[in-house]
């Protein structure tokens, strides 16, 4: 994925990993990226900042904002860089149900 090895590296905290899910929380200075990945499990997500995402994937390049306490969902298989595309830092919880 382009940009993704000269990125500083997103903050992962595990909060939570048991039979039914793992929650985590996600911390990005500006220009942070999770790395290219795939989620091998269905997940939510909770912004629990404005979220500036610039999310690397097979098609290109997209921008999405996102409001304080947005909550969305996604499927398995989903496969992509997730980087923060703002000025200031930004945080969200992941909760992958297994």
């Amino acid at each position: 994925m382009p940009g993704y090895s000269a990125r500083p590296p997103a903050i992962p905290t595990l909060l939570v990993d048991d039979a039914v899910v793992r929650v985590t929380r996600w911390d990005f200075e500006p220009g942070a990226a999770t790395g290219h990945h795939v989620h091998g499990m269905g997940y939510v997500v909770v912004t629990m900042t404005e979220c500036e995402f610039l999310i690397e994937d097979a098609t290109g390049e997209h921008r999405l904002k996102r409001p304080v306490g947005e909550v969305y969902r996604r499927d398995a298989g989903v496969e992509h860089n997730v980087i923060n595309g703002g000025k200031k830092p930004m945080s969200f919880i992941e909760i992958e149900y297994k």
